[in-house]
């Protein structure tokens, strides 16, 4: 994917998921991305590694003039570049994609459109209204509110937009949106009809105020916002009560800390959006290969080696595959060996390159996996594979070892602790010392022990004592309390999936 040069992609009013595929692939295919401040920062992990990121916009922490943007996509294009531009909402609808693609013409610079899902229709729907209903009107009328803050409410024909008899969708400034009310009450709108205010539209936070429209302009004068939002005027606000989804979710609101690696904390992330929290990433640790592979490598040589290879973690049996396929092996390979994992999650994650498992132990703890084997059969003289984290327990190894096992312990990964995060965003620290997060994850004990480093450890108990921590099993549990650290949720199956619906559990 080297043509066209410069892709101006439309990535949605907010919420990441809104992303088109197409823009996907264009965003994971450039070596430079121009964004908008406004863009979601989640999208940026999309891009490939080494990319180029460039931040941009009127609300960007240094903001760049528009013909400066303009000038820097073609400069970056005619470098050889595949440039990835992210706007806001629709590069087409109320933005200046059309004024970057024409500059783009004029320099002979390719480029390519790939519109994104607008404001003004998907906006509404996140608040449970359509923009068009039988019976509601046969119009959708967007209006241009937000770019100018002025006190000047935009020139548009109020009095001929009523008699359409449809829906109105104007995302406004918070100094247009009073004068937006009282242009329509001013040119014959009658003061009830049914209006709604959206502010911060597909995300965590969506706020949604309905009312008439007199009732919102008093609302509006009496306590004003500083924060622009979506207008929505017409019949069609009043099945909002009818048809409300993305705020009506179990978790909605909810901020959610999730310290996994980030790499690995898709799942999770995914899961709790889908229940409609925040969940703001701040990995505590991060997955790297051993300093020696040499072991790990020799494992993964000869497989058939062994009778039994135990996986205690994904990690591990990430690292193991690795190995496995780097050493000219395959899946074939494993025919010999009996596999055992602790948990279901791992077990998924060799189901996910077609190996089924023969020993998942009830309990999901080392020593559940020791008895679960010595029951499957006598252990004297079982040559056992156990490839873990650097940092791992040894208990399954020792206890192997005592009923007569020759285990081969080799060192899969290692869990490298962070000391800080660096230039996060939101400001993890002041969100948990202000009460801005409703829930701490931990999936492993190593995770605990890193944000307790990275806070100290009398300051972490502190900072989580009225914070709901939820934990996917005992032994994270156990390396929280010994810090001081409480508990509240702990799922009875140690598994992201039942973390996640404990969480949901305790809320509701």
């Amino acid at each position: 994917m080297r043509r066209p040069a410069v892709y101006l992609i439309g990535t949605g009013p907010g919420d990441p998921r809104l992303l088109t595929v197409h823009g996907l692939e264009c965003l994971r295919a450039a070596d430079v991305v121009v964004y908008d401040h406004l863009v979601p920062r989640r999208l940026l992990t999309y891009a490939r590694t080494g990319a180029e990121l460039i931040d941009v916009g009127a609300t960007a922490p240094q903001p760049i003039a528009q013909e400066a943007i303009s000038y820097l996509l073609a400069d970056k294009a005619r470098e050889g570049n595949l440039v990835a531009r992210l706007k806001w909402g629709d590069p087409f609808v109320f933005d200046r994609g059309g004024e970057e693609a024409l500059f783009l013409h004029e320099q002979r610079v390719p480029f390519e459109i790939v519109p994104g899902v607008a404001a003004g229709l998907s906006v509404p729907a996140y608040a449970g209204i359509p923009v068009s209903y039988p019976g509601a009107g046969d119009t959708i009328t967007l209006v241009r509110g937000y770019e100018d803050e002025n006190r000047t409410p935009p020139a548009v024909d109020w009095s001929s937009l009523r008699r359409l008899d449809g829906t109105i969708v104007c995302y406004a400034g918070a100094q247009q949106l009073p004068r937006v009310l009282e242009a329509l009450r001013s040119h014959g709108w009658p003061a009830e009809t049914q209006a709604a205010i959206i502010y911060n539209g597909t995300l965590p936070d969506q706020d949604t105020v309905s009312g008439s429209i007199a009732e919102l302009a008093d609302l509006l004068h009496q306590r004003p916002r500083r924060k622009p939002a979506t207008l929505v005027v017409g019949r069609v606000v009043g099945l909002r009560e009818h048809l409300r989804w993305f705020d009506a979710r179990p978790l909605f609101g909810r901020r959610v800390l999730v310290t996994r690696p980030r790499a690995q904390a898709g799942e999770l992330v995914d899961r709790l959006a889908a229940f409609g929290a925040d969940p703001i990433e701040a990995p505590v640790v991060r997955i790297a290969p051993p300093e020696d592979r040499g072991p790990l490598l020799a494992a993964a040589a000869a497989p058939d080696a062994f009778d039994w290879i135990i996986f205690t973690s994904i990690n591990a049996v990430e690292a193991f595959m690795h190995a496995l396929i780097e050493r000219g092996r395959d899946v074939r390979a494993l025919k010999g060996p009996r596999l055992c994992t602790v948990g279901p999650g791992t077990a998924e994650k060799l189901a996910h390159y077609g190996i089924r498992v023969d020993l998942v132990p009830e309990e999901f703890r080392a020593e559940g996996v020791v008895r679960a084997i010595a029951g499957s059969g006598p252990v004297e003289g079982l040559r056992v594979l156990l490839p873990r984290a650097d940092i791992g327990r040894e208990v399954i190894a020792n206890e192997l070892r005592r009923a007569g096992a020759v285990v081969t312990d080799v060192v899969a990964y290692r869990t490298v602790t962070e000391e800080t995060l660096p230039d996060h965003e939101p400001d993890v620290y002041g969100l948990l010392l202000e009460g801005g997060i409703d829930v701490v994850t931990f999936t492993s004990a190593s995770a605990v022990r890193s944000f307790a480093r990275i806070f100290g450890e009398e300051q972490a108990a502190d900072l989580l004592k009225t914070i709901v921590v939820a934990v996917i099993g005992p032994t994270t549990a156990d390396a929280a309390r010994q810090l001081g650290i409480p508990v509240t949720i702990q799922p009875q199956a140690y598994t992201i999936t039942a973390l996640v619906d404990a969480i949901v559990a305790h809320y509701k």
